[in-house]
C-alpha cells in the first residue's frame, strides 16, 4: 500500500481512458484518499468517471485560469494534502494540426496559460495544504526535447510545463516538496482524440517503442505517478521519467 494513510488530489479526470482515471483508481488501490477536480461542462463527465472508481471521490470546481477558483482551493480542500496530479493541458484548434506558423498569439497564450502556467498556478494554490507533508507534485507530459509532427503550440507548452517544473523544483525543494513529470507514450484519451493527426504518434510507437506500446493501456503511466507520488523516491526532483516503452531512447 504505497499511500496509505495519504491524501492526494487529481485533475484532469474526464472518463475512464483518461490517465488521471488510472492514477486515481490505482491510487485508491493503494490506500490513498482522493479528490477529484473538474469544471463547466466537464464536471458532468468527471462525475461519471468517479462513480467508477473503487470509492467514489468529492469533486472540486477547479478552473485553473480563474483566480477566485484557485485562491479558494486550498480552503476548500480543508486539510492537509500529500500529493497533486497535475493533468491539464489544452490548445485551442489554431495551435495544432500543423500551421505553426498561422497560430495567433491570442489562442497560443491560452495553449501556454492552461497546459504549462497552470502548474505552477495549481502548485501554489495548494502550497498551504502541502506545507510540512513532504509533498509530491506529479505532472503528466509529452517529451517536448523535440519537435512533434502536427503537435506544434502544444509541444512548446509542453516544454514551457518541463521548465516551469525544473523551477518549482529548485524553489519547493527546500521546503520538502518534490516536483517531477511523467513523460507518457501516447493514449488514447479525449485529449489525444482532440490532436489533429494524432494517429502519426500511433504509428511511430508502434513501430519504434522497444518495449511495444499499447495506446489503450494508461496503467504503466499510473504506476509511475503513484510511485512518485509516494514516499519510493525521496530525493527525486525536477525529473522527466518516461513511459514510453523505451520510445525516446531509440533513433530513427
Amino acid at each position: 500500500m504505497l499511500l496509505e494513510g495519504k491524501r492526494v488530489l487529481v485533475t484532469g479526470v474526464l472518463n475512464t481512458s483518461s490517465i488521471a482515471f488510472a492514477v486515481a483508481r490505482l491510487a485508491q488501490e493503494h490506500g490513498a484518499e482522493v479528490v477529484l477536480t473538474s469544471f463547466g461542462r466537464a464536471m458532468g463527465l468527471t462525475r461519471r468517471a468517479a462513480r467508477r472508481l473503487p470509492t467514489e471521490p468529492g469533486i472540486l470546481e477547479l478552473d485553473v485560469s480563474n483566480a477566485d477558483d484557485l485562491a479558494s482551493l486550498a480552503a476548500r480542500l480543508d486539510g492537509p494534502l500529500d500529493g497533486v496530479l497535475h493533468a491539464i493541458g489544452f490548445a485551442p484548434e489554431s495551435c495544432l494540426g500543423g500551421n505553426f506558423l498561422g497560430a495567433p498569439w491570442e489562442d497560443v497564450s491560452v495553449a501556454l496559460q492552461v497546459s504549462a502556467y497552470s502548474l505552477k498556478a495549481l502548485t501554489e494554490a495548494t502550497l498551504p495544504c502541502l506545507e510540512g507533508r513532504a509533498g509530491s507534485i506529479v505532472g503528466l507530459d509529452f517529451d517536448a526535447r523535440q519537435a512533434w509532427p502536427v503537435y506544434d503550440w502544444m509541444g512548446v507548452a509542453k516544454a514551457a510545463l518541463e521548465s516551469t517544473a525544473r523551477y518549482l523544483a529548485r524553489d519547493l525543494g527546500p521546503r520538502g516538496i518534490r516536483v517531477n513529470l511523467v513523460c507518457a507514450g501516447p493514449i488514447r484519451t479525449i485529449a489525444a482524440r482532440s490532436v489533429p493527426g494524432f494517429e502519426h504518434f500511433e504509428e511511430a510507437w508502434a513501430g519504434r517503442a522497444p518495449l511495444g506500446w499499447d495506446i489503450h493501456d494508461a496503467e504503466p503511466v499510473a504506476r509511475a505517478c503513484v510511485a512518485l507520488l509516494s514516499d519510493l523516491f525521496p530525493a527525486t526532483t525536477g525529473e522527466m521519467l518516461h513511459v514510453d516503452g523505451g520510445f525516446h531512447a531509440v533513433g530513427a
